[in-house]
């Protein structure tokens, strides 16, 4: 698949999800065969981009290319400065959020909260597209509500705007992430647009990939909460589309080594004690990718380890476990 100047190595890509998509998460999934990797959102707004939370955003030392930026935002000239400054800073595509349904998002506007208005759309995609010289996607959703699934329109605008590769989960902002994604809207507007589909929503194993890509005729698909504590459903997705062969589970050393790599880059990239922090929610999510969530000794540890303040302790005592379990337990296709 083809952005603008990068072919891209696989049609298995990374969503931007906040607060999980950042430096050390997108290196992970990109090793393991993720295509695009694309980052947490970055305001559009300027006088929030020297906060220590944007910097790191906006880290992208050390990533393999093409670096995806998403940016967030109302305004369309400051979405056309937000583009151009992430572009100084390194980035290589820009992703327009139209798709996040986070309340605090599109209270003010921004988000799957835009299109509601459609002028407004027009506009921001269009100043995007102006400012910078490399490829602007966009990441969308079906519609505001059930009512009002205005896809289709905005799909149009997007590619009359210039727009080169858009990416729609499948469901409504109101939907948020309940219920079921669906797939009709997004065949219909495959039907209506030249540019790449990325079909986004639910999309949990292998199969499912394969599965909704015929469906829709999608010319890839995007991965977010599946890839929370297995970042390699990326490859598993990619042998299976290559081969039609279910790719065997990773072995215990591996999950070990994947899962050490991935708590010692935390902490160098946040420091110790952030770093301690953020790797809770990771350390759950691999917990739950064993289906254990609910078992009693596993109870027990996360219990335990959700205490722990040092990053020596909490990354001895999580690859002990892990190797324990792995033991005895299968991993979760």
């Amino acid at each position: 698949m083809q952005i603008g100047p990068y072919s891209l190595s696989s049609p298995v890509f990374l969503a931007p999800m906040a607060g999980v998509t950042d430096r050390p998460f997108r290196q992970l999934c990109h090793e393991m065969g993720a295509g695009l990797v694309v980052s947490e959102m970055v305001t559009s707004e300027p006088r929030l981009w020297g906060s220590r939370k944007t910097r790191l955003r906006m880290d992208h030392q050390g990533e393999a290319g093409p670096i995806c930026v998403q940016i967030a935002g109302t305004e369309p000239s400051k979405m056309a400065e937000a583009a151009r400054f992430n572009v100084e800073n390194g980035a290589q595509i820009i992703d327009i959020n139209m798709g996040c349904p986070a309340k605090k998002v599109c209270s003010v506007a921004a988000g799957s909260a835009l299109m509601k208005d459609e002028q407004r759309v027009e506009k921001i995609l269009k100043a995007v597209v102006k400012s910078v010289d490399i490829p602007v996607t966009l990441k969308m959703r079906t519609g505001w509500d059930h009512d009002n699934r205005n896809a289709p329109t905005i799909a149009r605008i997007a590619e009359d705007s210039g727009i080169q590769m858009l990416s729609m989960h499948g469901r409504t902002r109101t939907d948020a992430y309940k219920g079921d994604a669906e797939y009709d809207m997004i065949a219909q507007v495959k039907q209506l647009i030249n540019i790449p589909l990325v079909a986004n929503g639910d999309i949990t194993s292998a199969q499912k990939a394969r599965q909704v890509m015929n469906y829709t005729g999608a010319d890839a698909v995007m991965i977010g909460r599946a890839a929370q504590g297995k970042p390699w459903i990326f490859r598993e997705i990619n042998h299976y589309l290559e081969t039609d062969k279910i790719l065997a589970p990773p072995s215990q050393q591996e999950v070990s080594q994947i899962l050490q790599t991935h708590l010692t880059n935390l902490y160098a990239f946040y420091g110790e004690q952030q770093g301690v922090r953020i790797a809770r929610k990771h350390i759950g999510w691999y917990c739950k990718s064993h289906q254990l969530e609910n078992d009693e000794q596993m109870s027990t540890f996360r219990k335990h380890i959700n205490r722990v303040e040092d990053a020596q302790q909490q990354l001895n005592e999580v690859t002990a476990f892990f190797k324990l379990i792995t033991k005895n337990r299968p991993i979760a296709a």
